[in-house]
């Protein structure tokens, strides 16, 4: 079966910086075709796309990370990173891993249980 778990999450204080890391295992088709983004969540707020990255190599990020955050990925690992400088209280949330994949009728998602971010002084 399908494992994507991430790591590296905890507690920091504002302008400090964490390093997420998400590992696949079990996908049906190679790790370098899969689109691999991480989403967050925080109470009350609804889940949101923080960061992308395609099969192409290609990023994408929202604009609230933009300029701090720095996704990556290692297909020879089946890894993904999202580098996050300059944390700040509003960056308080959960995050999540997915790996998706497309076909002709419709996108596959995976995703990991979650891991805490807590960005306070």
């Amino acid at each position: 079966q399908v494992q994507v778990v991430e790591s590296g999450g905890g507690l920091v204080q504002p302008g400090e910086s964490l390093r997420l890391s998400c590992a696949v295992s079990g996908l049906t088709f190679s790790f370098s075709t899969y689109a691999m983004s991480w989403y967050r969540q925080a109470p009350g707020n609804e889940r949101e796309l923080v960061a992308g990255i395609a099969s192409s190599g290609g990023r994408n990020y929202a604009d609230s990370v933009k300029g701090r955050f720095t996704i990556a990925r290692d297909n020879a690992k089946n890894t993904v990173n999202l580098q996050m400088n300059n944390l700040k209280p509003e960056d308080t949330a959960v995050y999540y891993c997915n790996a998706a994949i497309r076909d002709s009728l419709r996108r596959y998602n995976h995703w990991g249980r979650g891991t805490q971010v807590t960005v306070s002084s």
